[in-house]
């Protein structure tokens, strides 16, 4: 991710696990998570807790082979009181692995993609740390702040999951549904810089393409780079114009036919 620095990237992955451990106890273990349907704010701390560990644990073995992937997953303390030191455990593993050394070391990239495994991973760990924080910070009816770089650095991490080598593997429905015939949508943050914060998509019918880009599209977006993220994560409905504070000029049922096909497997 070229908008933020790897340090930056480490810091930020371990301070918003910090921000979701806190979430996470003051909503209790079985409180519902709204913007996660069917999940508990303990099945959250599991998913991040374990998906850090597991990521780690790629990346400090330099697995490059998915044959060779970890099988066994974290335990999670039974006692939600340990779940916080627990969870900042995993997050500086995961910071600790992810170290300059390991950067462009032979480590398995699941979105088979031009990133280095490590690289690729550090972006993930990102997405779930700030996503999910907002999901335990829902849960537990407490705002959650989201740098507008940081923020503008997971929509593109988000754009490039979508539009990767292994995404029409992993979500054939998906892949299908948003090519087109040249249909082009501009989404475009009020508070970064044009170079980081617009993105141009345009669906093709070998598939969808993206760049950081200030073009005229059939439907332009506009808004604080973390209501995009939390529209475009499906975290905060695209119609709530209040809560989102966006603008959108042009072809609004292109821009809510996006949303509705491409909604990440993990929730």
């Amino acid at each position: 991710m070229t908008e933020l620095s790897t340090d930056q990237v480490r810091r930020a992955i371990v301070e918003h696990t910090r921000r979701l451990a806190e979430s996470a106890a003051e909503a209790g273990p079985d409180a519902a998570v709204p913007t996660a349907p069917g999940w508990t704010v303990a099945d959250l701390v599991a998913h991040v807790g374990q998906t850090q560990h597991w990521v780690a644990e790629i990346i400090e073995r330099r697995i490059a082979d998915p044959a060779q992937l970890p099988t066994e997953m974290a335990v999670v303390p039974a006692d939600p009181r340990e779940w916080q030191a627990w969870l900042t455990e995993s997050a500086q593993r995961f910071a600790g692995a992810s170290s300059d050394d390991a950067l462009d070391a032979p480590v398995f990239n699941a979105a088979g993609d031009e990133r280095s495994g490590t690289r690729f991973w550090m972006s993930s760990m990102l997405n779930e740390a700030v996503v999910h924080g907002f999901d335990a910070a829902g849960a537990a009816g407490r705002p959650l702040d989201v740098d507008a770089d940081i923020a503008a650095a997971l929509i593109g991490n988000h754009l490039t999951m979508l539009t990767s080598p292994t995404w029409e593997l992993q979500r054939p429905a998906s892949a299908h549904a948003i090519r087109g015939t040249g249909q082009t949508l501009q989404w475009r943050a009020t508070d970064t810089a044009d170079g980081v914060g617009a993105w141009f998509v345009e669906r093709r019918p070998a598939g969808a393409t993206w760049e950081h880009a200030t073009r005229p599209a059939d439907v332009t977006v506009t808004g604080p780079a973390r209501s995009l993220l939390l529209i475009l994560t499906r975290r905060i409905p695209f119609t709530d114009r209040e809560a989102t504070d966006i603008g959108i000029d042009g072809d609004t049922g292109l821009a809510q036919h996006w949303l509705d096909n491409t909604a990440h497997v993990s929730g």
